[in-house]
């Protein structure tokens, strides 16, 4: 394949990735109507950016050909200090800027406004996972946020210090930013060290909405994605009290041995388990069977992953501050087996 043609195919290649249906981070489907307000303002400004791209484009280039050398003597005439053009070209793009500053305006105020009955969570950005704390009910989770349809979620986001145990908030000079983008339901908002930052989601409909952090925050950036399940309220409230539920308690078998291990090599002082351990730091385990993938969104929920992960999980993902504990066959089978009992 010549050079040449290199670009060209790989512009079609990226054009048509950009027509696929259904894409899970296409941001021109809005599926609620926090998406759907800051769709109605991207498209108007995205127009108006257009028409001044190619009036500004196109005028560049009959300038470049109108006025080419041609051999002829002189200087073409000169427009400098023409008072009717200055000011034509000055007032015209204040007026554009007028024109999308004040609906920008207003949509940004409107959609800081929260009002009753809506439901807070309160978002946590670690590397490389999300937290998930239900302040009215009682429930933290991870990877997966949960929400009711047809009723705004407020989240307060907040990025917390990292270390080997990741348990308090980042001050302004310690931690990493990250970036909240569930592309459907809303825009993206920074995770910023140091402060808390807000943004509202709303689902129409029960689905699953896939989203990922949009900030490079470090070598396992591409690893850090989130997913919003959105549920009918009654399958909402049905899953909320799910989770308020402890942990299984294995009675016997390889399962009871791999809660024997998980309290024995150290698990217990990262993750929390209901009924189990109260760890900090990682990712609240008490409900992990109940959810498809689990290390930040990275892997799907199987037995052959999770064997692979407990045996050396910086190797299956980069940077992660889960050390490898030299674990034996035995206690990964029986860590396995105790795992997919915590549904």
């Amino acid at each position: 394949m010549r050079r040449a043609t290199r670009p060209a195919l790989a512009s079609l290649i990226l054009l048509a990735t950009a027509c696929a249906k259904n894409a899970p981070y296409d941001t021109l489907s809005p599926e609620g109507p926090i998406a759907r307000t800051q769709d109605a303002l991207f498209k108007p400004v995205f127009w108006i950016a257009v028409v001044v791209f190619v009036l500004v484009e196109g005028a560049l280039v009959y300038a470049m050909v109108r006025f080419r050398d041609r051999g002829q003597e002189g200087l073409p005439r000169q427009v400098h200090g023409s008072p009717k053009l200055e000011i034509a070209w000055t007032i015209a793009p204040a007026l554009i800027l007028a024109a999308i500053a004040v609906p920008t305006v207003v949509t940004i105020f409107d959609l800081s406004e929260r009002q009753p009955g809506g439901m807070k969570v309160n978002v946590i950005g670690h590397q490389w996972w999300w937290e998930y704390r239900y302040p009215d009910g009682g429930v933290v989770t991870a990877t997966d946020l949960h929400i009711p349809t047809g009723r705004p979620v407020y989240l307060d986001l907040e990025a917390y210090e990292e270390g080997p145990v990741a348990t308090t908030p980042a001050k302004k000079d310690e931690g990493v930013i990250h970036s909240f983008w569930p592309p459907k339901l809303a825009g993206k908002q920074d995770v910023v060290p140091g402060r808390v930052n807000r943004m509202t989601i709303q689902a129409d409909r029960p689905g699953v909405y896939e989203g990922q952090c949009a900030e490079f925050c470090g070598l396992s950036h591409a690893n850090m994605r989130l997913t919003v399940i959105a549920h009918s309220q009654q399958d909402f409230d049905r899953w909320l009290a799910d989770q308020k539920r402890p942990a299984a308690q294995p009675s016997g078998g390889r399962a009871a041995s791999g809660l024997q291990a998980f309290r024995e090599k150290g698990c217990a002082s990262c993750h929390a388990i209901g009924g189990v351990s109260e760890g900090l730091g990682g990712p609240n385990l008490t409900h992990l069977a109940s959810r498809e993938t689990f290390a930040g969104g990275t892997f799907r929920r199987t037995d052959e992953n999770l064997e692979q992960w407990l045996r050396n999980p910086p190797g299956m993902k980069p940077g992660s501050k889960m050390p490898n504990l030299n674990l034996s066959q035995d206690e990964i089978d029986g860590l396995v087996a105790y795992l997919q009992t915590l549904k």
